[in-house]
């Protein structure tokens, strides 16, 4: 079977590493914010309960060039829907990308005619449609004059809806991210990790998730369930005591991030403080992962470039020669000259889609 999977865009090293370590897979192709590879049925589970590193898993069923609606509507009519049960209704999920002289809504309309027509050529039944809560979402994306057609195996919320959020933080990272930074630092569960501007603690939840092997969709239900009768691997939790720190200056938050450790009965540390005086709160640090505020809004910049000098100077006092920093920011240029400045060897910048917004991880090495 032919699949892609989907993710913010800059993480494609990341996706691939894990599809081919863990699930051996066969890469076909990456390009930004997907990767395109060939795999058993069997997988379908694993990759959503078990998908720490994107957002979405869609089974390929069409990838073809086109120039208009009318060859939109030819292809996906060419494709045989007889899997879906005749009791089962649907719903066409479309996205456009490039110029076009129609709509995502226009392509919907057209996809969704053309799956009509084929079940009812196969199987002589009219299939249901559904919008709001279809058994069956098909996929249709137009990139350029590229097609595609396919299954999404996970749902109309994607990955990074881990269902672990009780409080909700005004500027949280996406899990997503969360998780691929954690890799990219290279993190080993003996080693001390330290999230000191951690909002809610979606940094720490995923480390905390990856340490002790805990799947990420184990909150959450999948889409792949209502075609498919199959369970993901269950996999030993690893009973491990890690050494997890947050750090938050806002009350509010570091009572919401509580609140959401305890629900996951997870052990991680939280204080109330500043990232910049980390050295009252933590002795011994290893690794620093973080996503900092972005300062944005007018009047903010001069604060949060004090507040990037600061900490980066107070991180690079307390951590050892092995020492690393994962850091998401859209402030690339003075992170690059200020982490040169302090004697940081810039090791990685990654540079990331984060919504709409351009930003940078960067991994720091002392």
């Amino acid at each position: 079977m032919k699949f892609y999977v989907t993710f913010p865009p800059g993480l494609e090293e990341v996706v691939k590493q894990e599809l081919q370590n863990c699930y051996k897979v066969k890469i076909e192709k990456a390009e930004r914010g997907r990767v395109y590879f060939r795999g058993s049925e069997k997988l379908i589970p694993d990759l959503n309960y078990w998908g720490r590193y994107w957002e979405r898993v869609v089974w390929l069923l069409h990838k073809d060039e086109v120039k208009d609606l009318e060859e939109i509507y030819k292809k996906v009519r060419s494709i045989d829907f007889s899997f879906i049960k005749p009791n089962q209704s649907f719903a066409i999920r479309s996205k456009r990308f490039g110029e076009h002289d129609f709509t995502s809504m226009d392509i919907a309309r057209v996809a969704g005619q053309a799956v009509i027509d084929s079940y009812l050529s196969s199987k002589n039944k009219r299939l249901e449609v559904n919008l709001d809560e279809p058994d069956v979402i098909v996929r249709v994306e137009l990139i350029d004059n590229l097609l595609l057609v396919g299954i999404d195996t996970t749902g109309d919320d994607g990955l990074h809806k881990r269902g672990y959020r009780i409080y909700q933080h005004p500027a949280p990272l996406n899990p997503v991210i969360a998780a691929s930074m954690v890799k990219i630092s290279s993190w080993k569960i003996n080693e001390t990790l330290v999230d000191p501007m951690c909002g809610s603690g979606t940094i720490l939840v995923e480390a905390a998730f990856i340490g002790k092997n805990i799947p990420p969709g184990h909150l959450r239900d999948f889409a792949y369930k209502k075609l498919f009768d199959m369970e993901p691997t269950q996999k030993k939790i690893r009973e491990v005591d890690l050494n997890l720190i947050g750090i938050e200056k806002f009350k509010k938050h570091v009572e919401g991030c509580k609140k959401i450790v305890k629900n996951l009965g997870l052990d991680i540390k939280i204080f109330q403080g500043e990232a910049e005086r980390m050295h009252e709160y933590v002795e011994n640090v290893d690794v620093i992962v973080t996503n900092p505020p972005y300062g944005l809004r007018i009047g903010r910049k001069y604060i949060t470039k004090k507040l990037y000098k600061d900490f980066l100077k107070e991180a690079y006092n307390i951590l050892p020669s092995h020492g690393r920093i994962v850091f998401i920011t859209p402030m690339k240029r003075f992170m690059r000259k200020i982490a040169n400045k302090i004697g940081y060897d810039i090791n990685k910048e990654i540079k990331i889609e984060y919504g709409k917004l351009p930003a940078s991880i960067f991994l720091l090495k002392c």
